[in-house]
């Protein structure tokens, strides 16, 4: 117990020290640099127009606002950082929403498409592991429709649905299915023979012996499938809203690039980083909640 107290302390200080040292380059590689930028008095009206259009201000002291690349700094990405979390649930219309406003939008897209996608998956897996015939019948066609991108079937959504928000749910669904399906079907046939059998021998019916015996023992490696699942989900999700627009937090990291702001697109990223993870994390107790030794 003491051991393992002690490497997750050591691997503690060595994630913070990682961290130091990636703030340390960054901000080394940004820092500005003296006389970078030309003066404005020396600028055409063309080279102000095309300096403006990339974030810059040739009116400022050279340096004084911006890296050596242009890249934000760490302590301007901080400024940024405590700006969208002191007000996350802001509207201020179409395209001027908070951070936790466009995650809220992301998080139920991704929350509905799952669902959907696990009482689909999981039932018809179980049916799959318990029949080798239904397995054999249905492996061609999950295996032609296993490989395809989600992001290939948004056309298709588009034109059928006409809705963008529910493509979106869609290519949730479609993406999350195929994990669940497959890591569901699994487990069911991996269940003991023994444990099948001792069932069979005190007459226990199909219902039960399906809740009371095969789903506990094929739990962790459904929870497996959900946890990919979730994983390609979160992925997708991003994606398909710089495609459709609207909403969501992909839609914020677009629309942030369209405004030439690398800061705000850097925090975005980070958010999408953070909820991902502690998704992983969710999933992982859970997992480890339904796991059992031997």
């Amino acid at each position: 117990m003491n051991g393992a107290r002690s490497l997750h302390l050591r691997a503690g200080l060595l994630s913070v020290l990682i961290l130091a040292l990636l703030l340390i380059v960054w901000q080394l590689a940004t820092r500005p640099a003296a006389g970078s930028a030309a003066p404005a008095a020396a600028m055409t009206a063309e080279q102000i127009e095309y300096a403006r259009l990339l974030g810059k201000d040739p009116g400022a002291e050279a340096g004084s606002t911006a890296g050596r690349s242009g890249f934000p700094t760490p302590s301007q990405l901080g400024s940024k950082v405590i700006e969208h979390l002191s007000h996350p649930f802001y509207d201020n219309g179409p395209n001027d929403k908070g951070i936790g406003l466009q995650l809220a939008y992301s998080l139920g897209r991704v929350g509905l498409g799952f669902a959907l996608a696990a009482l689909v998956a999981i039932p018809l897996g179980f049916l799959i592991g318990m029949s080798p015939l239904l397995y054999r019948a249905l492996d061609p066609f999950i295996q032609v429709l296993k490989p395809i991108s989600p992001l290939a079937w948004m056309p298709l959504a588009l034109y059928t649905i006409k809705d963008s928000s529910i493509s979106g749910i869609f290519v949730i669904f479609i993406c999350s299915v195929w994990p669940m399906l497959i890591n569901t079907a699994f487990g069911v046939a991996g269940v003991r023979r023994e444990w099948l059998n001792v069932a069979r021998t005190l007459e226990v019916t199909a219902l039960r012996r399906a809740f009371e015996v095969i789903l506990p023992a094929a739990a962790p490696t459904i929870l497996t499938g959900m946890r990919i699942s979730m994983g390609i989900a979160w992925l997708v999700i991003v994606a398909a809203e710089m495609l459709v627009g609207g909403t969501g937090i992909g839609y914020f990291v677009w629309n942030e690039w369209n405004n030439l702001s690398l800061t705000n697109v850097i925090f975005a990223i980070l958010v999408i980083g953070v909820v991902g993870m502690l998704l992983d994390l969710l999933f992982a107790r859970a997992q480890k909640a339904v796991t059992y030794a031997d």
